[in-house]
């Protein structure tokens, strides 16, 4: 192995431990130990720093325009490759859990690089996106612009389910 792949598997580890962490401290707050669900989060921002460090020593962090055409693959690679074989799989293993989970994030991430696709438009013509509100179900992640609907599209939770973005 050489440095580079250290360093990809470095940033996927510390990516991934930011957001296990995270839902670890969710988990202790909602059983009553804010104390615990504070050193969760305290240990997610330190592994983000982590990983961000090593994104920039790759060279993954280039301007906005290529950040969204990267940003814009990903995206086309996930809903358009990645998600149909999982799905398949989990239909084939009968994971029923795992199929509306994949099947949740396949339909996002075809939301997203929409987004996406959009916001590159708007970087072409050397502008910034119109200032909205952007909201997020925090059961699949749908993201949408101005308000939460009443039920979201994809996963039908209430709106009570979804966030606005700071």
């Amino acid at each position: 192995m050489s440095t580079m792949d250290n360093l990809q598997e470095a940033f996927a580890g510390e990516s991934q431990a930011n957001r296990t962490y995270l839902a670890f401290a969710k988990k202790a707050e909602a059983d009553g130990y804010p104390q615990v669900g504070k050193l969760f989060r305290a240990a997610a921002a330190a592994e983000t720093v982590h990983a961000h460090a090593h994104l920039r020593v790759m060279g993954g962090v280039k301007d906005t325009a290529e950040n969204l055409k990267a940003a814009v693959a990903g995206e086309g690679h996930e809903f358009q490759h990645m998600y149909p074989g999982f799905i398949a799989e989990a239909e084939a293993e009968g994971n029923k859990r795992a199929l509306v989970s994949f099947k949740n994030a396949m339909a996002v991430e075809e939301i997203h690089h929409s987004l996406y696709t959009q916001a590159l438009t708007s970087i072409d013509a050397e502008a910034d996106l119109p200032q909205r509100a952007i909201y997020v179900c925090e059961i699949c992640g749908n993201t949408v612009y101005d308000r939460a609907p009443e039920a979201c599209p994809i996963c039908n939770a209430p709106k009570a389910k979804s966030f606005e973005v700071p």
